[in-house]
């Protein structure tokens, strides 16, 4: 049977599955919406304005679209991350407990609270995983001229 700590890799990384599939949904809603709207623009007697319109939807839409696309590459980034293998170096897919608080390395995803616990779900390329990779318990470093010390990795 898995302690409590090791399922909580496991909880944050479906959190921040989660998160990602909110943010595809969110773009996938917008993106509709915007099609709607291009389509359903009419001929108007103002000339210009039935294309500036449409454009303006389309632009919208393609900007939704982009956010589609970057939430996917999240998702691939989160499935190439096995919650389950253990970790005894600072890299994606650690769970490390710091001087400055627990960070789990997947996405930016923020903070998020599992079993009354915060953590900050930050991406590999963030500062502070820059910081810390490689890193085992026992090791400091320096972020933000603060001294960093990881107490553990999972």
């Amino acid at each position: 049977m898995a302690s409590p700590d090791q399922l909580i890799k496991p909880a944050l990384h479906a959190a921040c599955l989660a998160f990602v599939e909110q943010r595809m949904a969110a773009a996938r809603t917008a993106m509709q919406a915007a099609q709607e709207s291009s389509s359903s623009e009419t001929k108007s007697s103002a000339g210009d304005k039935y294309e500036t319109g449409r454009e303006m939807a389309n632009a919208e839409r393609d900007r939704n679209a982009a956010q589609l696309q970057q939430a996917q590459q999240l998702q691939a980034e989160l499935l190439r991350i096995s919650p389950d293998a253990a970790c005894d170096t600072v890299r994606p897919g650690a769970l490390v407990h710091t001087s400055m608080g627990w960070f789990y390395l997947g996405i930016s995803a923020g903070k998020l609270v599992v079993e009354g616990q915060e953590y900050f779900a930050v991406s590999a390329a963030a500062p502070v995983a820059l910081a810390l990779k490689g890193l085992r318990a026992g090791e400091e470093t320096v972020f933000n001229g603060k001294k960093l010390s990881v107490l553990a990795v999972q």
